[in-house]
């Protein structure tokens, strides 16, 4: 068997492979968070998420729309240096994101029941 037909042999065993893969796991909720923020914003995610009433008032005066408080909860950053993670039983942290040239920040108490926005703070 020369080299040619070995490469050949490989290479469509790997693309019939990947295709296999993309048909098993398509329509699936697959994810791949290995880092510690995917991980801390995944665990939010999977709870309920319920504002204070500072949070809510905060939304009110500054005329905040929630598309962009989900858009930080779902692609945000997580600052573990003022993050409170040693904190028993609800664990504080605080995230950063950005939509639409707005950089807001949130902090969040992650609880195991639910994740409570404690705080909005709109930095420029």
């Amino acid at each position: 068997m020369t080299l040619i037909h070995r490469i050949g042999y490989y290479l469509g065993g790997f693309s019939l492979g990947l295709i296999l893969l993309a048909f098993f796991l398509s329509g699936k909720k697959t994810s791949c968070s290995y880092g510690l923020d995917a991980r801390v914003i995944k665990n939010i995610n999977t709870k309920p998420v319920v504002y204070s009433e500072n949070a809510k008032s905060i939304i009110k005066n500054q005329s905040i729309d929630t598309i962009i408080l989900n858009h930080v909860l779902h692609k945000g950053d997580v600052d573990f240096s003022k993050s409170d993670t040693s904190s028993e039983p609800c664990k504080t942290y605080y995230l950063n994101g950005t939509l639409d040239k707005k950089s807001i920040a949130l902090i969040i108490k992650n609880c195991k029941e639910k994740a409570t926005i404690e705080d909005i703070k709109l930095l420029d």
